[in-house]
């Protein structure tokens, strides 16, 4: 169905095939045709979607304004409310619009891919020791899926699903445009493909556990960041630079921007080196921060003696 990690286990509930996943099959199937819509009109339906889910999904509505207001303090709650409301619309905008990579690959969007700094990856690669792309999970992801591949040999992390329909899915869609669809656990394939001199791309921005992380500033607060780049870049010797995603919904276009390599990087110092990639992640967010998946627990890892961020106030 699709490839196993070999360091870990990982199990799906259940078969592909069984009638417990049969109503995944139906929201496939409505997603098959989402694909097949004009780009238009996908954005248009996802717009709207956001407007809905802004309304009907409390939790979520909760992590996003409270980390919003931790981040923005700046802003006052009109605008607070103005701005997740537009992190809804990007968000439901790009989980439709990824199906037509997955399930629609056949479109061809390269005119719509706008590509800057590409010499940066390339001057990496020449360097035949690997680099290392570190991103975030912004409301654009696989939708560029067909512009990036063609920009060297790069392969993708991910995280398992255990439905196996979206597991099934989320793999074979990315492996339509990358050689390397490697979960996240999976530490050996990651390097043995960086000493193959590919390109790794992962998002840093998610929880691995006390164990991988450490806590650093990440728009003034402190955030459990992982460690796994800095060992990654170490072990190998590889480059690490910083790959960002956005979405001109006005002009229908998608922009990949390569950032310069990271210089003196690893450091020695995994607090310092996450702290760095933190700071250049936060200037990304902030050149489009409606673009940013605020939806999910940033801040919830705290360190020893911290409450909860996302405490309710009625708890």
């Amino acid at each position: 169905m699709s490839q196993r990690p070999r360091s870990v286990k990982l199990r799906s509930k259940g078969h592909i095939a069984a009638p417990r996943m049969w109503p995944t099959w139906l929201l496939v199937g409505c997603a098959w045709c989402i694909a097949h819509l004009p780009m238009r009109a996908i954005f248009v339906l996802g717009q709207w979607v956001g407007v809905a889910m802004f309304h009907l999904a409390r939790g979520r509505r909760h992590v996003t304004l409270t980390n919003l207001r931790l981040c923005f303090p700046e802003l006052d709650e009109p605008e607070v409310q103005q701005m997740a409301r537009r992190v809804f619309q990007e968000v439901a905008i790009g989980a439709l619009e990824l199906m037509v990579p997955w399930l629609n690959p056949g479109r061809d969007l390269s005119a719509r891919m706008e590509i800057e700094g590409l010499s940066h990856l390339q001057a990496a690669l020449a360097a035949e020791r690997g680099v290392i792309l570190v991103g975030g999970h912004f409301a654009v992801m696989d939708v560029i899926s067909q512009g990036l591949s063609q920009c060297g040999p790069i392969d993708v992390m991910y995280r398992f699903n255990k439905n196996p329909v979206w597991e099934w899915l989320q793999v074979q869609g990315r492996r339509r445009y990358f050689d390397g669809v490697i979960e996240r656990q999976d530490t050996r394939d990651v390097l043995r493909r960086l000493r193959r001199g590919r390109a790794i791309w992962y998002a840093t921005d998610q929880d691995y556990g006390a164990k991988h992380s450490v806590f650093a500033p990440f728009f003034g607060i402190e955030t459990a960041t992982i460690v796994a780049t800095s060992r990654f870049a170490r072990l190998n010797n590889s480059p690490v630079l910083t790959l960002q995603q956005t979405r001109d919904r006005a002009r229908g276009v998608w922009r990949i921007k390569f950032h310069p390599v990271l210089e003196n990087f690893p450091s020695g110092d995994d607090a310092a080196d996450a702290a760095r990639l933190n700071a250049q992640l936060e200037v990304m967010v902030r050149e489009n921060p409606e673009q940013y998946l605020w939806l999910h627990k940033r801040f919830k890892p705290r360190p020893p003696g911290e409450a909860s961020l996302y405490k309710r106030k009625t708890d």
